[in-house]
């Protein structure tokens, strides 16, 4: 059994060394009493490192800085507060417990929250995704003892021999509500959903266009659900009779997901249904397993595309705010399942309307996913089908569902590139 002792006995400088990487669970997964203490405790630690995924607490702040070196996998949430001054690790995130196995990414110590189980062990509740790749290659598990987790079992059970330290306790959890969609985005959605039949299956992440896209399926029947991660628009869908997961092709009436990214609802509603496994990324971005699924409508969303298809779901304005994520993976998805499409949905502007989100050319900015990858590409004014499209075609396609009021200077160059 672990060494077990309050949380107020904790001292990180006993137990990590110089230049330890220390990392955290994504989202909802952060045992907030361990990262506020390892903050509070910063003076005393020898250039450490944190490494971490999308944040959705106050953690990371700037002024952490002059005591810590900051490894990122992406600027989602309450990261982009410090991917300015972070090392970026643009990896797929299906790809990372086999980075982590190799060594490749390291990480010294893993922080954790946990509660125990009935029949011995103990669940990570809200997360799993590449959680146990992070516990199997740290030198020292630190695992909080949280009672409010859900009891859910699956890829989020950790053995009681994997936890070097266990400490009680604490009952707060982050909670990720939906946020409200904009108009323009509600008008993407429909977009969307006119593209997915009955009886597919779905992947959605989470933000304002995927919400969006949860409501706008409410005539949509027996649907399943296969993603990275759900929130609280999940419920709505199964109690609306949206989603039954009967016609997956595997995983029959279950929902399949690597995080809980919701609130009190959606963990109450995964407990008391017993419907919901949490996976690795290892089973839910696997290409193998998601190319299996019946009709799997993969549905994500990028910063800008360029009209050749490019699409750049990292930077804007020179910062990185984005990931690289699980995108290409389920972009690869949706294209290699028995009826299955790929949908790359976004706004065609900015929210101010100044400046297309259809442009050009990326101009040295990242290419997340490929133009030999994408399907079909969605505003709020259609949908282009890029797939087996010639450049110029796709360029036609795309300047076709660009804003109005930037379409001339699209086609205007278009034409000059032409001439």
């Amino acid at each position: 059994m672990p060494q077990t002792l309050p949380i107020d006995q904790l001292r990180f400088a006993d137990c990590l060394r110089p230049r330890d990487v220390i990392g955290w669970p994504q989202g909802p997964g952060e045992p907030l009493a361990l990262t506020e203490a390892l903050v509070a405790q910063r003076a005393s630690l020898t250039s450490a490192e944190l490494f971490f995924g999308l944040s959705a607490s106050d953690t990371l702040r700037p002024e952490l800085a002059d005591h810590f070196a900051f490894r990122a996998l992406n600027g989602a949430g309450g990261s982009r507060r410090v991917t300015a001054m972070a090392d970026i690790y643009p990896c797929h995130v299906g790809s990372i417990p086999s980075l982590l196995r190799s060594g490749i990414l390291r990480v010294d110590v893993v922080l954790i929250q946990v509660r125990a189980l009935p029949a011995g062990g103990f669940t990570l509740g809200v997360i799993a995704d590449f959680t146990q790749a992070l516990i199997r290659q740290a030198r020292l598990v630190v695992a909080l003892v949280n009672p409010a987790l859900p009891l859910l079992a699956g890829d989020a059970v950790v053995d009681a021999a994997d936890i070097d330290l266990l400490v009680e306790s604490d009952e707060r959890l982050i909670d990720m509500p939906d946020p409200a969609p904009s108009s323009v985005e509600a008008l993407v959605a429909q977009q969307v959903v006119a593209l997915i039949p009955d009886r597919a299956t779905i992947q959605l992440g989470v933000g304002t266009l995927p919400a969006a896209v949860a409501h706008a399926l409410a005539g949509h029947r027996e649907l399943g659900v296969h993603s990275g991660v759900v929130s609280d628009v999940l419920v709505d869908l199964i109690e609306q009779g949206v989603v039954t997961n009967a016609h997956k092709g595997r995983d029959a009436g279950r929902t399949v997901t690597g995080g809980l990214f919701g609130t009190q609802r959606l963990r109450d509603f995964a407990e008391r249904s017993g419907s919901v496994d949490l996976r690795s990324v290892e089973y839910t971005h696997h290409l193998a397993v998601t190319s299996s699924l019946s009709c799997f409508h993969t549905i994500n969303s990028v910063i800008e595309i360029d009209l050749s298809g490019q699409a750049n779901a990292e930077i804007a304005g020179g910062r990185y705010l984005g990931a690289v994520g699980g995108q290409v993976d389920f972009v690869r998805a949706g294209i290699a399942s028995p009826g299955g499409r790929s949908i790359i949905a976004f706004p065609s502007t900015t929210p101010d309307g100044k400046h297309s989100r259809i442009v050009a050319s990326l101009e040295g900015r990242p290419v997340t996913t490929a133009r030999s990858d994408v399907d079909v590409i969605v505003t709020e004014h259609g949908a282009a089908h890029l797939r087996g499209c010639s450049l110029r075609e796709r360029a036609r396609r795309l300047a076709a569902i660009s804003h109005p009021d930037h379409r001339d200077a699209l086609l205007h160059g278009l034409c000059k590139e032409h001439a």
